[in-house]
């Protein structure tokens, strides 16, 4: 066991939680699970680092009655306080970026420098929807029966959240804020794998007055305490960021009970390059699109499309850079890639890898893959060429720092090339013809689209898929219509009102 690596996650963690107990975050107290062990490993070694238990159903019942008691108290608020009270929540954030970046990359696996990027991006949530919560409004209706008629925007009430272990600490406070924000209470339910710095966040914002109750935090496993939650009839919205398969099945469970899903899931991205694009800024963004976070995002530039003309060269200009790129213990400065955050995810990509090779596919210059897990779970960037788009690789989301290029003629191939696939999450163009880029966005099907640059987001704009990679939308204004429901409200201002609708009620 990593002795030295274990004391930091323990000492990063004891900063919020003094005892270093590891449970639920439920009523603003720390609640050991009643389930099984879980085990918590260094993705950077292979090695144990600590062990927890899981919640178990009872502490999923507790939390819906807490956050059910929370919600009574934060939608009572004033819309103002609540938004004094989200801009209190993002300076006590702003405050505990380091130690927060710290924890996250240690448990995570991210390089320090990007847990430090997103652990101030998280502040900024909460900042940003601090000034929405006095500014979405109903609505005045001019029926023609001459009614007052109006709407009211009002709270879901509770909301179970599912995120994953790639971004713990981002999609915590990508889910969280904008539904506090609209007046509910959450029941955040992170990966078994990551559940810490959710955790912390939870605490932190309670530091900053939001009301216990408000957030909850259930650390557990999927199948015994996120299914336990979803049947809890406090449980009025789901949304769920993960893969297909698990999205589907979220999906079922919440249509057997009849209430809504927003659901962000996996995609397969199509960046492209035409042969008049700026080729060096081209290529330093498609490393960027797929090799950042060791490939491990949803909107990651998996497939690299690239016109015939240049394929060769330009195939070779991304290997050659990303032979350079830096892999290394997570929280060294000058790491840019770290592990992959788990076992099971390591053996797929490599068994990507290699299903690639047996269709086909060359991998180019010196891509070295560690076998040996005890060594911890990295995978160097790997390219893989002469790919189609019929091929598994091409098809299958690898969730890894491995890009399949696959070359294209005109623009009508690279738009049919780019859709012939179940996603549609994200993509890319990169060119100088500035009429050839609006016709490309506007026909890849996608729900975030970059002209000339990939991977930039900001809470203030929308983001979700399309087709398999989901539906809903999880920021910006659209976020806050997911969050709330609407009330149609009529009131009687005729002296002599007339029957309902123009008639008297037949009696049989």
């Amino acid at each position: 066991m990593s002795t030295h690596q274990t004391k930091a996650l323990l000492d990063a963690y004891k900063n919020f939680f003094p005892t270093g107990v590891i449970g639920s975050y439920i009523n603003g107290e720390l609640q050991s699970g009643t389930g099984s062990e879980i085990s918590l490993v260094n993705p950077a070694t292979g090695e144990l680092f600590l062990t927890y238990k899981d919640a178990g159903p009872d502490l999923a019942g507790n939390a819906c009655q807490a956050a059910l008691a929370g919600q009574q108290l934060w939608g009572a608020l004033s819309h103002a306080e609540r938004g004094r009270l989200m801009q209190e929540a993002g300076r006590v954030l702003r405050a505990n970026i380091e130690p927060i970046a710290q924890l996250e990359s240690i448990s995570a696996g991210k390089p320090i420098r990007d847990c430090r990027g997103e652990a101030l991006r998280v502040a900024e949530m909460f900042e940003y929807y601090a000034g929405w919560t006095d500014k979405l409004y109903g609505n005045v209706i001019p029926v023609p029966s001459g009614h007052l008629n109006y709407t009211r925007r009002e709270p879901m009430g509770v909301v179970l959240q599912i995120t994953p272990w790639n971004a713990p600490l981002f999609t915590c406070g990508w889910q969280i804020a904008p539904a506090i924000c609209m007046g509910n209470a959450v029941l955040l339910k992170p990966s078994e794998l990551t559940p810490l710095s959710s955790l912390v966040v939870a605490s932190l914002i309670e530091k900053a007055g939001i009301p216990k109750g408000v957030v909850n935090v259930l650390a557990g496993y999927g199948h015994t305490i996120g299914q336990a939650a979803l049947s809890q009839m406090a449980i009025k919205k789901v949304v769920f960021v993960g893969s297909p398969a698990t999205g589907r099945k979220i999906a079922s469970a919440a249509a057997l009970r009849g209430i809504p899903c927003v659901l962000e899931l996996g995609g397969k991205s199509a960046n492209i390059v035409f042969e008049d694009a700026d080729l060096d800024r081209a290529c330093v963004g498609a490393q960027a699109a797929i090799f950042g976070s060791a490939g491990q995002s949803c909107v990651a530039g998996s497939r690299l499309l690239v016109q015939r003309s240049i394929y060769d060269h330009f195939v070779q200009m991304v290997a050659d850079g990303a032979n350079k790129i830096r892999l290394g213990e997570p929280t060294t400065a000058d790491t840019e890639i770290g592990p992959i955050q788990n076992a099971t995810q390591f053996k797929h990509i490599n068994s990507m890898i290699q299903l690639g090779l047996k269709e086909g596919a060359q991998i180019v210059g010196d891509t070295q893959v560690a076998v040996d897990q005890k060594d911890g779970y990295f995978v160097r960037p790997t390219v893989l060429k002469n790919v189609t788009n019929d091929m598994e690789v091409a098809r299958t989301e690898i969730f890894g720092p491995v890009v399949v290029a696959i070359p294209f003629d005109t623009e009508e191939d690279a738009i049919k090339i780019a859709n012939d696939s179940e996603f549609g999450l994200a993509g890319a163009v990169w060119t100088k013809d500035i009429g050839r880029a609006f016709r490309v966005s506007s026909r890849v099907k996608a729900g975030t689209f970059w002209i000339n640059m990939y991977k930039v987001i900001n809470v203030a704009s929308p983001f979700g898929g399309y087709d398999a990679s989901g539906y809903g939308r999880s920021s910006g204004i659209d976020a806050l219509t997911e969050y709330t429901q609407v009330k149609s409200v009529w009131v009687e201002t005729a002296a002599n009102p007339a029957q309902p609708f123009g008639y008297a009620p037949t009696i049989d």
